[in-house]
């Protein structure tokens, strides 16, 4: 077989050349990030933030469009759709990331470090868990209903329970690793891991507050990709889709952190709009017999409405409070 029969080989649905050349543009942005913009260890400003995130977005929707070209417009809009549901369902994450770097005393000079290693994480974990959704769907169809279900429950309970505080303290994760591995209780630079004398004077491995927050991020990722994973596959069982609006919306987000953390309490009633989101995508699933499939573009359409809504009406709600305490001076 030579090399441009086995370039358009299919798997997981497309051909393996679309699989290798998403592959191939990760992995230069990320070369590109650790080893040009950020070779040395420093404090990344809110301004570099916002540019690094721009160029992020700019990358993750002109691939959209080369989607839209390869693919058709059909599977564009499903990209789209994907991405921004994928980016939206992430902002509590960064609210989750700040609350870790917080707990765990992390300097904002070393945080772009944990971040870097923990995109390297979700590549990996949400390759398996979409090639497990797809395995899933590819054999039980049935599975949809489910995953719509779960999503109904998810946006109904996020549109009518009261949110609680994140209590790092009694977190099982970190609990489980303090129990299981020897923790330093001070930083040591950029390292994950460190040898230094025991108790009994033999030198020991030990781990750093940096590899405990690397470990509960990539944990809270996993709970957060609970909701966005199923959502996508309802919209589109293409695992392609699935898997390329996913990792591009976490790139781009991850960029975003050092800016979006410093005013993650302007977006508070986003979250509404998300949980109506999700009622609209596990609601389709069932109304599928009774409607006919629903257009992508309808699902882009009310997706992008609502989270434009709900980002429109949080910047406009919480505007006194942001500029309070100037006045107050």
């Amino acid at each position: 077989m030579d090399l441009s029969t086995l370039l358009m080989t299919p798997f997981l649905g497309q051909a393996a050349w679309l699989w290798l050349s998403f592959l191939v543009l990760v992995v230069a942005l990320l070369a590109f990030d650790l080893g040009v913009l950020h070779r040395k260890q420093r404090e990344i400003p809110v301004t570099e933030s916002l540019l690094l995130s721009g160029g992020y977005i700019a990358i993750g929707l002109a691939y959209g469009l080369w989607v839209w070209n390869q693919l058709g417009a059909t599977s564009a809009a499903e990209y789209y759709t994907g991405y921004l549901i994928e980016k939206s369902l992430s902002m509590d994450n960064v609210f989750v990331i700040a609350m870790i770097f917080s707990y765990l005393a992390i300097p904002r000079a070393l945080q772009h470090r944990v971040l870097f290693w923990g995109i390297i994480g979700v590549i990996v974990l949400r390759a398996i868990m979409i090639g497990l959704g797809a395995a899933l769907v590819s054999q039980f169809s049935w599975i949809l209903y489910v995953f719509g279900a779960f999503l109904l429950l998810t946006g109904l309970k996020m549109l009518f329970a009261s949110s609680q505080p994140v209590d790092l303290a009694s977190n099982p994760m970190l609990n489980w690793l303090r129990r299981h591995m020897r923790v330093t209780d001070e930083l040591h630079g950029n390292q994950f891991f460190v040898r230094q004398p025991d108790a009994d004077g033999s030198m020991r491995r030990y781990a750093t507050p940096l590899f405990l927050a690397l470990i509960l991020i990539e944990t809270a990722d996993l709970i957060f990709a609970v909701d966005s994973v199923p959502a996508i596959f309802v919209i589109t069982q293409d695992p392609f889709i699935v898997y390329t609006s996913n990792i591009f919306a976490i790139l781009g987000l991850r960029a975003l952190y050092f800016a979006l953390s410093a005013m993650i309490d302007r977006f508070e009633y986003l979250k509404y709009a998300l949980a109506l989101v999700l009622v609209f995508i596990g609601s389709k699933i069932f109304l599928v017999n009774i409607t006919g499939k629903f257009p992508s573009w309808v699902s882009l359409s009310v997706t992008v409405g609502l989270i434009t809504g709900g980002v429109v009406f949080s910047w406009l709600k919480t505007r006194k409070t942001a500029v309070a305490p100037a006045g107050d001076m």
